[in-house]
């Protein structure tokens, strides 16, 4: 009988929840259903960004019904891997008991971007390319995703 293999759990880690870990979420669960069971959070909780929705629905992505979720709320979820997406919480990435080995794969952030931007066209663009980005990364998984011990 051929063994049935289960989804890879994967947490996709931020500092606040609010949108690039909300954004991988969102790209796994469109993009590798069945492969990988998506989840993010945060070492805080900021809320779900509304550029992050609103440009994640551009590219066809409903992101709209995920939450800003604390990473102390998936503590008894046994991950294969936490993703950390951001610097900061790299540094503050708690230690997951069993087997989760963790990644760091650094993506710029939107929301510190736009702060600058002169219009809002201009500061959805950073949006857009974090989006692409994370997209590009995802797209690769689990491949890009170190093996072994």
């Amino acid at each position: 009988m051929p063994q049935t293999v289960l989804p890879m759990k994967i947490l996709f880690l931020c500092t606040g929840n609010s949108c690039r870990s909300q954004m991988a979420e969102g790209w796994a669960r469109h993009l590798k259903s069945g492969v990988i069971e998506p989840y993010s959070a945060g070492v805080e909780t900021h809320g779900l960004n509304p550029n992050a929705v609103k440009v994640m629905a551009e590219a066809g992505v409903d992101i709209s019904s995920q939450s800003s979720k604390h990473v102390n709320e998936l503590k008894h979820i046994d991950f294969d891997y936490v993703v950390t997406v951001c610097g900061n919480v790299q540094e503050r990435c708690p230690i997951f008991p069993g087997k989760a080995r963790a990644v760091h794969i650094p993506f710029d952030d939107p929301p510190a971007l736009a702060r600058s931007a002169a219009t809002e066209e201009e500061a959805l663009n950073h949006y857009r390319r974090v989006r692409d980005e994370i997209r590009a990364f995802v797209e690769q998984l689990p491949v890009r995703l170190p093996q072994g011990p």
